[in-house]
């Protein structure tokens, strides 16, 4: 059976380069190819398919024909006891064990804690009036991920927060362990961070746990066997959380904002909405729920611009699709972006349009999966969810924004898409 159409590009770094810079790469590859192509990044022969039906295969068969795989940069950073490295039987139980910490009844817990960091920045943003946004929202997730996963009150403003971004850059990017490069710097700063969390949680476990974190949920978890988790792992399992709860939904976030500036009547769809619920009491679990018309402008902006595009795996034993070989020890990489721009899938896909969410119609399975799906679906993923809503409601009942002129809005790939000039935005309370 023959290999999948395409090129390995550069000797040693095929296509890695490429990949990274340009945004488009996959798209127009795809254009190229078709639905399926062959190409080499980050040292491995890589295939990339597109559509649901490449879902379904990838997500439904883990442990069968696949491993999950990172770049050798996401491995080095993540750490090796990573929720996001481990695979089969473990995988399953750390999985279960940390789902403490994103129960609904942990969820619940966590209103207050997200009403009051995003209240504080609400009324900073209202008094700079005109702000470059993006650098802003980074540390408003990070705030929130610092308090409601590890107990850190204003972890932006923190070593913590401060090298987190550094270790957040390296994420994606080519191994070169030298000091100026950006993993070098990274893999720096992931030790500095470990030394940090090592302090919290030591401190956490000598001290009466709060129960009110993430942090405090896994200190008291126990595995089937009864066994706690052990000082490093609870580190990297920490460090992991922080980036899922904080690098993806500052993407998410920036794009809500950025495609409702850009669509005013979607906007004013979603403040008709929010009069329904009275202004005067915090926002409850049960109001966010009613909320049906923001419900699909968020599932919307999440198809139009995923915060990660595509789901990584290792082939453990050869298979084939679409009509090709996939050899044993090759990557592939599913499309979630290509995916939610298929227009046999999603008509007129560039268009945002929250109503193509409204009706019941059950979509095929593994067509929409901005959290990914199957046996590794994002462990967090309502917890993003009930951030972004949160986040949503506060802004459009009592705030408003507008894009200023003169600034490039095309979205930068890696680590995660955000706008190239940083979304620099008028912002002002809402007084009508």
């Amino acid at each position: 059976m023959a290999l999948p159409p395409g090129s390995f590009g550069l000797p040693l770094i095929g296509d890695t380069l490429k990949f990274l810079q340009d945004s488009q790469f996959a798209k127009k590859r795809h254009q190229q190819y078709g639905p399926i192509f062959k190409t080499s990044i980050f040292g491995q022969p890589t295939v990339f398919m597109r559509g649901q039906e490449a879902n379904l295969f990838v997500l439904s068969n883990d442990n069968q024909y696949f491993v999950v795989t990172w770049p050798p940069s996401t491995r080095a950073l993540l750490g090796p006891l990573s929720l996001a490295l481990q695979t089969g039987a473990n995988h399953q139980n750390r999985r279960k064990l940390l789902y403490q910490a994103f129960q609904p009844r942990a969820l619940a817990g966590y209103l207050g804690g997200m009403e009051n960091i995003t209240q504080r920045y609400l009324e900073k943003w209202a008094k700079m009036e005109t702000m470059t946004w993006y650098p802003e929202l980074r540390n408003y997730t990070f705030d929130v991920a610092g308090k409601l996963l590890v107990g850190l009150e204003n972890g932006s403003e923190t070593a913590l927060g401060h090298y987190f971004e550094t270790w957040c850059n390296g994420l994606f990017s080519i191994p070169l362990d030298v000091p100026w490069t950006q993993f070098g710097k990274a893999k720096k700063c992931r030790k500095l961070l470990l030394a940090e969390l090592e302090k919290i949680i030591r401190d956490r476990q000598q001290g009466t746990p709060s129960g009110n974190d993430a942090l405090s949920l896994l200190i008291s978890a126990r595995d089937d066997e009864g066994k706690s988790l052990s000082l490093d792992e609870l580190k990297d399992q920490v460090l992991l959380l922080l980036f899922a709860g904080h690098e993806t939904l500052t993407s998410a976030i920036a794009s809500f904002c950025l495609l409702l500036a850009q669509n005013p009547d979607v906007m004013a769809k979603v403040r008709a909405e929010q009069q329904q619920f009275p202004a005067t009491e915090p926002l409850s679990l049960e109001q966010l729920k009613q909320m049906t018309y923001l419900e699909q402008v968020i599932r919307e902006v999440l198809r139009l611009v995923p915060p990660v595009a595509g789901i990584f795996r290792t082939v453990i034993n050869a298979c084939e699709f679409g009509g090709y070989e996939i050899p044993k020890g090759w990557s592939v990489l599913s499309g979630i972006t290509q995916t939610h721009q298929d227009n046999q899938l999603y008509p007129e896909p560039d268009r945002f349009d929250p109503d193509r969410f409204s009706s019941d119609r059950s979509a095929k399975p593994f067509s929409y999966v901005p959290f990914g799906g199957g046996l590794r679906e994002c462990l967090g993923k309502e917890f993003a969810r009930l951030e972004m809503k949160f986040f949503a409601a506060k802004i459009v009942r009592d705030f408003e924004w507008e894009l200023l002129p003169d600034q490039d809005l095309n979205l930068i790939a890696v680590p995660t898409p955000h706008p190239r000039d940083g979304l620099r935005v008028k912002f002002r309370r809402n007084y009508s």
